[in-house]
């Protein structure tokens, strides 16, 4: 029998090891049931993958950072597994890892209910149980494109949309992972670059849990169709999960918007625009604090304070690169100044102001000012200045 040699073990406790070829990851770490998935040469793979002569071989456990990331990721395809069958006609999106779980965006005819989720929640229970297998299978663009017809938003991701920043494409090739029951026959599919877990037995079911839903552009733009998308959580075991969902508990608890209305602090009145808060009496109690806090603290720093307006000509911007890089994150701007005579024509042309979205513009202004000696050097200035952001619906979230 053929053999390789391979550098196989955590880092910094690696061994050389002559291996029969075909070896993969399960055959090295079969008795590490905590392994998901391998590192190979600094890529992770699948489990069930062959390696190659002189390849380096680390184990990735379900509870490291990567790990992590590949449990959530694999949840994802089971929600969505979960969702086609639940409500047959659904199309899919995009379903990848995030901070503390995931998410899927989905084309459906109408948003999500809780007793939606909690259907879907109990789909996902018997997929997990039921101990289906991932399974890679490389494919050409032109055969994904047969056999992914009916699902719009995955052909419109081959050689073109999304990129390296989405999990379904970006790889050195075109995968499909295909959910394989007990009797090896395909139950589910999805355009996928993976890795996965090497079967849903690897998902907790009691650890994991769908959080809510929520409208979603395609891909993030806004000028896109809008899908629903439902973000889950999952940990390695049910301890984790409770650990989080107490954690979430106690955060809510501890809102600062809530906090703001139970002590009368400060309010966001609908008058005045989301995200603009209004300080009352003890609010002002608490920034002055705060305020006269920081003062200190950045004066015994070698700070001077100082003063800066609201808004500027669009000059400015122009001149620090604000306007050519974050136009769309700014409020549009004031045009005022401009003189027309009786027939409506520009006599003097007006000027656009901005309110800002940064004070460091207006620093240099001060620093540029009058000359400056060497000996001033470093300037360091600070002041309490309110900015402003334009942002989208649903991203400012309080203060």
């Amino acid at each position: 029998m053929a053999t390789i040699t391979l550098t196989v073990g955590p880092a910094g406790e690696q061994q050389e090891r002559a291996v029969e070829t075909g070896t993969t990851g399960a055959d090295l770490f079969a008795e590490q049931r905590s392994t998901v998935v391998v590192r190979v040469n600094g890529e992770l793979r699948d489990l069930d993958q062959p390696l190659a002569d002189g390849d380096v071989v680390e184990p990735v456990s379900i509870d490291s950072d990567d790990g992590l990331r590949v449990l959530r990721h694999s949840t994802a395809h089971v929600l969505a597994q979960a969702v086609q069958g639940v409500f047959p006609g659904t199309v899919l999106g995009i379903g990848p890892p995030i901070k503390d779980g995931f998410y899927y965006d989905f084309g459906v005819e109408r948003p999500f209910t809780p007793d939606d989720l909690a259907l879907v929640e109990k789909r996902m229970q018997e997929i997990v149980k039921s101990g289906q297998r991932f399974s890679r299978r490389v494919i050409s663009e032109a055969d994904a494109l047969i056999e992914l017809a009916n699902e719009p938003y995955k052909v419109r991701l081959i050689g073109s949309e999304g990129g390296a920043d989405v999990m379904e494409v970006g790889g050195a090739e075109l995968t499909i992972y295909d959910n394989l029951d007990r009797k090896g026959e395909v139950v589910w599919k999805d355009l996928c670059r993976g890795p996965h877990v090497p079967t849903t037995k690897m998902i907790a079911p009691n650890a994991f849990s769908l959080m809510r839903s929520a409208a979603a552009y395609w891909l993030g733009d806004q000028k896109n169709e809008q899908l629903q998308r439902v973000y889950g959580t999952a940990w390695p075991d049910k301890e984790a999960l409770r650990a989080y969902l107490t954690f979430l508990e106690e955060a809510e608890r501890r809102d600062h918007r809530k906090l703001g209305t139970e002590l009368d602090l400060f309010s966001f009145p609908d008058e005045i625009g989301s995200g603009l808060a209004v300080f009352h009496p003890r609010g002002g109690i608490v920034r002055r604090t705060m305020e006269d806090y920081s003062r200190n603290r950045h004066e015994a720093a070698g700070y001077e304070f100082v003063y800066t307006p609201h808004l500027t000509k669009s000059a400015l911007f122009e001149t620090s690169g604000h306007l050519q890089w974050y136009a769309e994150g700014m409020y549009p701007p004031m045009r005022l100044d401009e003189e027309r005579d009786d027939d409506g024509h520009v006599k003097r042309a007006g000027q656009e102001y901005y309110l800002k979205p940064m004070n460091c513009p207006m620093h240099n202004l001060v620093f540029r000012s009058r000359g400056r000696s060497y000996r001033e050097l470093p300037l360091r200035l600070f002041e309490f200045g309110t900015v402003y952001r334009y942002e989208k619906s649903g991203v400012v979230q309080g203060l």
